[in-house]
């Protein structure tokens, strides 16, 4: 049932209600606020608020496309309506891949979810069976998967390094367990875990 005029108790935000989406006006607009725009849904990366000298107040925004990943600049007039879509976040594990896709369950109540690798997308890269990751959900539809901001895993083959290595700055490729290559210091040695950054898959030090 649709619920109209209602005041959350913690903000000033004035919405309508239906089963996907919230109706509020651009004054609301938050960062990490995901829109439904015309049926694709865009996350807000940053917006303001101008209020120019002549003419009406308006919003300008930076929108990055949830499912491409694509960003654009959008402005919006200052008090219009917008959709916000609602997004559930659940803490699902890494099982197992089946073909194509992907296998998780859900922490909560031990569901299993089968997601696609579209949507799974880079995080490939830095996931082991039993991998825990936040699955981003929406009408029932997984959108995407975010991971912690680091990772260990152990390196599966890199070239030995040489003495004094530890003090040259120098780096050289290391493979890892899921076999993607990361660059590493010279000292680092096979079967060594490693934290690798799974925003740019940079190394970020030895795993105590």
């Amino acid at each position: 049932m649709a619920l109209a005029g209602r005041e959350d108790a913690k903000s000033s935000l004035i919405f309508e209600v239906n089963w996907s989406v919230i109706v509020a006006t651009t004054n609301d607009l938050k960062n990490g606020m995901t829109l439904d725009i015309e049926g694709s849904l865009w996350t807000v990366v940053e917006f303001q608020h101008v209020k120019p000298g002549k003419g009406p107040a308006f919003v300008r925004t930076k929108l990055k496309q949830v499912m491409t990943g694509k960003v654009v600049d959008k402005t919006f007039n200052a008090g219009v309506k917008v959709e916000i879509a609602i997004l559930e976040k659940r803490e699902m594990n890494f099982l197992y891949k089946e073909g194509d896709d992907f296998v998780f369950m859900d922490n909560e109540n031990f569901d299993q979810m089968t997601i696609s690798a579209d949507v799974v997308g880079e995080a490939i890269n830095y996931m082991l069976e039993n991998t825990v990751a936040i699955v981003a959900i929406h009408e029932n539809n997984p959108l995407y998967i975010e991971l912690a901001a680091s990772v260990e895993l152990v390196v599966t083959y890199t070239e030995p390094g040489l003495q004094g290595d530890r003090s040259s700055g120098g780096t050289k490729p290391a493979t890892v367990e899921t076999g993607i290559e990361v660059q590493v210091p010279l000292f680092i040695k096979q079967d060594e875990k490693i934290l690798v950054d799974t925003r740019d898959g940079s190394y970020l030090g030895r795993a105590n």
